[in-house]
């Protein structure tokens, strides 16, 4: 009797369950190298300039939340005004991303940017 080209339980040369563990297996292994390479790859904190934060907020904020002394955070304030964003802080994403929700917590706009 000829085999019919789709593949299915009944007719394929490999058991249905073995592909399965096999499409298991390899999308255990691809969420293993994403975590790895997500939680450590360097990105940069970008806050972003806005017309509602003002510059003691955004100043307080950096020196609470990203451990600038307040020299730092001054510096950054002034150039985050007058260029839009500015890179506040570089590091593995596990360390930068609290960073970043703790000042979009308090308001203020900041994502992370993976360094080139």
């Amino acid at each position: 009797m000829p085999k019919n080209n789709t593949l299915t339980e009944n007719n394929s040369d490999m058991p249905a369950n073995s592909f399965t563990s096999l499409q298991n297996v390899a999308v255990k292994e691809l969420e293993q190298v994403l975590e790895v390479v997500d939680t450590d790859t360097p990105v940069n904190l970008i806050v972003w300039n806005d017309e509602v934060n003002t510059f003691d907020w955004v100043i307080q904020s950096l020196v609470e939340i990203c451990g600038h002394t307040v020299e730092q955070a001054e510096q950054s304030a002034w150039i985050i005004h007058y260029k839009g964003k500015y890179a506040v802080k570089q590091g593995a994403r596990k360390k930068i991303a609290p960073m970043r929700e703790g000042l979009v917590d308090r308001g203020i706009g900041a994502t992370m940017e993976e360094v080139d």
